[in-house]
């Protein structure tokens, strides 16, 4: 089955997937019930745009996020200090009401023995973040995965981000910001590590995380 015909869901199991006339077909549905006419001329060729965006916006559903961190490295002269990459935009969307959840994360980790390209973090949120989320869950996710597969001393997680499902719809609250976070290892255990990494990232996030 190749990666056209196959996804795989939030527990890493295959889907199969509609076929892309399917989509389009369920497109052409939608902006009926919306109320207007998708044979008219500025609606003929929303299906397909619809069907490719969602291709780019959902693409975490073709990735496997433990294969991206595979490639580590061991020669690393001894260092052992934290390692930070943050400010990491990202976009999302709920999976409540499949808006945009637009945001940045800040990723930490203390290294036993390997470490692992920057950009592979950089991709671990972009992995997680194309599908449908909920920011808690994506925070968890992220921070599990990558204290996973590095099995380092420590992995600290920061999710700032907002939600347009707040701002464009419900309580229409804009300018509501969403922190989530994980910390494990001596991220949770060591005050002084979680204050480093806070630090770290203070110019870019407010956010507190209490001595638990």
């Amino acid at each position: 089955m190749t990666n056209e015909s196959r996804a795989k869901n939030n527990h890493g199991d295959a889907l199969s997937r509609p076929t892309r006339e399917e989509a389009e077909a369920a497109v052409r549905v939608l902006l009926r019930w919306a109320g207007d006419d998708p044979t008219r001329e500025g609606l003929l060729e929303t299906p397909a745009r619809v069907t490719r965006a969602y291709e780019e916006f959902f693409s975490g559903y073709l990735q496997d996020p433990r294969e991206i961190l595979a490639r580590t490295f061991s020669e690393v002269d001894g260092y052992d200090e934290m390692i930070v990459l943050k400010d990491i935009r990202f976009e999302s969307y709920c999976e409540h009401h499949m808006v945009p959840i637009i945001g940045r994360a800040h990723v930490a980790y203390l290294p036993e023995h390997r470490v692992v390209g920057i950009s592979k973090l950089a991709r671990l949120v972009d992995a997680f973040a194309k599908r449908l989320q909920i920011q808690e869950k994506m925070t968890a996710q992220i921070a599990d995965t990558l204290n996973e597969i590095l099995q380092p001393k420590g992995v600290g997680v920061i999710l700032e981000a907002a939600h347009q499902c707040m701002s464009t719809r419900g309580v229409h609250k804009p300018g509501v910001e969403m922190v989530t976070s994980r910390m494990l290892g001596t991220f949770r255990t060591d005050p002084s590590t979680r204050r480093e990494f806070l630090s770290i990232v203070s110019n870019s996030t407010a956010y507190n995380v209490p001595n638990t």
